[in-house]
């Protein structure tokens, strides 16, 4: 059963200060954070305490007083906040340079007040903002990173094949699909895909697939037909999947992201963020 997304851009209450821009390579998500349990994504994460301080724990390490933290793709973490509600700029690591995301990690290291004083701001002025959607990665990066992140070069074929992974609805889409769109044997696909992302296709589908799940958390739906949608061969594997990447089941995620603002790269009026 197809479910078919509603716009989410509507006038929510602006005195909850929760909302969301979403792209298929950036995330940036400003609410709340629910019950510290452990979680693992394949994008590179920055928290960044909206009030308080944080507490993060990986690689068997506490790490406690924070105000911005990174953590690397797919690596098992625990994330905790002395205030409800937490900010979370997530970018997906196959649109970056290696490089230049091991850059990005020192320099939260180096200049974390900096880059906490730029996100935050850029928070502030959107919760108070009535707009759509429409801004581009670039300008994503700049207003909350001070500097455009350099691409990561692909071969077009894989190119195409993400472009397939990051269509948020619709059938699941299979190695074999990508391979036969490209002209490819299925194992050669499978040697490429690793060789020009550094992961699997098998692990970056899982990731993606889980991250769809943000395009509808404030929709009144049904989940059993959301995990359909999104190409889950069944409930159990919806859930099971979706607490290890989010630390949270499905409900609760829906549960507590009911009054977000959600603002997508796809809108039609062209609209463009603002720097902050």
């Amino acid at each position: 059963m197809k479910h078919e997304r509603r716009d989410s851009n509507r006038d929510f209450d602006h005195g909850s200060g929760h909302l969301m821009l979403i792209s298929p390579e950036r995330v940036f998500y400003a609410g709340l954070l629910g019950r510290p349990r452990g979680r693992t994504t394949g994008s590179l994460m920055i928290y960044v305490s909206i009030e308080g301080r944080l507490k993060l724990t990986q690689n068997g390490r506490c790490d406690e007083g924070l105000t911005i933290a990174t953590v690397r793709p797919n690596v098992p973490h625990t994330i905790e906040s002395e205030f409800r509600s937490v900010i979370n700029v997530t970018i997906e690591p196959e649109t970056v340079t290696p490089a230049a995301l091991e850059q990005l990690i020192q320099r939260v290291s180096d200049d974390g007040p900096t880059l906490v004083e730029r996100i935050r701001g850029a928070y502030h002025q959107w919760r108070l903002e009535k707009r759509r959607g429409g801004f581009t990665t670039q300008e994503f990066d700049s207003i909350l990173l001070g500097e455009v992140l350099p691409r990561r070069p692909l071969d077009a074929r894989i190119v195409a094949a993400i472009a397939r992974l990051n269509v948020f609805s619709g059938p699941a889409v299979t190695a074999a699909d990508c391979a036969d769109a490209i002209n490819l044997s299925q194992s050669r696909f499978l040697h490429l895909f690793k060789q020009e992302t550094g992961i699997s296709f098998r692990a970056y589908r899982a990731h993606k697939r889980a991250r769809h799940l943000l395009h509808f958390v404030n929709d009144d739906i049904n989940l059993a037909h959301l995990a359909q949608d999104i190409g889950y061969p069944d409930s159990t594997h919806f859930c099971h999947s979706i607490r290890r990447f989010y630390g949270l089941k499905p409900r609760a995620i829906f549960s507590g992201s009911r009054d977000l603002r959600i603002y997508r790269s796809d809108a039609s009026d062209g609209a463009q963020l603002v720097t902050a």
